[in-house]
């Protein structure tokens, strides 16, 4: 019986963390100022609000997250920037370790200097992110 629950807790784990665009890499540098992205390079410079999503497409939640992603950029249009990184695929495995991410999918949100102003673990509510973000000053348009 032990074995069968130390087997289910493994793989439990297992599929948490196998849950957890080609725009160049924001990079938080922990030693300096651990809530500044350093290098950033945005498509939109008059983002208000960056939104990166860390997740996989192969992740339940993760997928969930897909048609908010694509709802809030409708719905803000220039105000806030939508940046997606797979984090299981090879060329972003490196993002879970550069943000500082536990599970996924994981939400961070930088402001216009790149700054991180707002975290989430799990699956987000589009609801609340429209609260965050119209707190932050975006308006639908």
């Amino acid at each position: 019986m032990k074995k069968l629950l130390l087997l289910i807790s493994f793989f439990s784990i297992l599929l948490i963390f196998s849950c957890s665009n080609d725009k160049k890499a924001e990079v938080i540098d922990k030693k300096n100022d651990k809530d500044t992205v350093q290098n950033v390079q945005h498509s939109n410079s008059k983002a208000i609000v960056t939104f990166v999503e860390l997740g996989s497409v192969n992740c339940v939640p993760c997928k969930q997250m897909q048609p908010i992603m694509a709802s809030l950029e409708k719905k803000y249009g220039e105000q806030l920037e939508v940046i997606f990184y797979d984090v299981v695929k090879k060329e972003h495995k490196d993002k879970s370790k550069e943000f500082g991410i536990r599970l996924i999918p994981t939400q961070v949100f930088l402001d216009k200097n790149g700054k991180e102003i707002h975290r989430h673990e799990g699956f987000y509510p589009e609801a609340e992110i429209e609260k965050f973000l119209q707190e932050q000053g975006l308006k639908p348009i």
